[in-house]
């Protein structure tokens, strides 16, 4: 990594304000230039209008400064209002759902990544998610970097790989799930920097759970 600032944070809230915002999050859980990262509905992540899959191996840096929390409201597969704020912030106040809203407003948490490696290496990807799977993943993604703030604030931005697992339903069959694995942390500047305390422990995919079968991924169409 060179050593231009991995994230901009100008404006925002010191490192050793994170770990009391990122904790908040358990309490939800029951883009101009920059791609929409998901996981599809068989468990491979892609980002893009094009559905571009994801690289095998990719690691992906997690902006800690960059998690988000409110709503949004859905309607025949567009969106027709939302509103989200700094996880530091309150839940924003909520007007009426949006006239032909599917589910009226839902509960949504967001994260922007860099990736780090590979293809894509240097691009920037939003995350934003409403399902309870999804919310449990940055959930414990965000716990995992309040905890390592309160040991090495220097080193407060993990770099995660992105995985699934599944769980079979009884109505819609098999359901995958994101996981976000740690593979180590490092500085808001793109180097790890000497840790004056043991960083927590990774946090490790379900030993049960298989992953998502392996595909050839889809060119970027220009």
């Amino acid at each position: 990594m060179s050593n231009i600032s991995l994230f901009a944070n100008a404006g925002l809230p010191a490192v050793q304000s994170l770990a009391t915002s990122l904790r908040s999050l358990s309490m939800d859980v029951g883009s101009g230039g920059v791609a929409i990262l998901k996981m599809d509905k068989t468990g491979h992540w892609v980002f893009g209008a094009d559905q571009t899959e994801v690289q095998d191996g990719a690691i992906w840096a997690v902006n800690p400064f960059s998690f988000t929390h409110g709503y949004i409201a859905w309607g025949k597969g567009e969106v027709l209002g939302e509103k989200m704020v700094r996880i530091d912030q309150p839940l924003p106040e909520l007007p009426a759902a949006p006239a032909g809203a599917d589910k009226g407003w839902e509960t949504q948490i967001g994260m922007s990544l860099k990736c780090l490696n590979g293809e894509d290496e240097g691009m920037e990807a939003r995350y934003s998610v409403t399902s309870v799977g999804g919310k449990k993943a940055a959930q414990a993604i965000a716990v995992a970097i309040a905890a390592q703030v309160e040991i090495d604030q220097t080193n407060p931005v993990p770099k995660v790989a992105l995985g699934s697992e599944h769980y079979q339903h009884k109505t819609f069959g098999r359901i995958y799930t994101p996981i976000f694995k740690v593979v180590g942390w490092m500085g808001m500047g793109g180097e790890a920097e000497a840790q004056p305390a043991a960083a927590p422990a990774a946090i490790e995919a379900p030993a049960a759970a298989p992953a998502a079968p392996a595909r050839r991924r889809r060119a970027v169409v220009a």
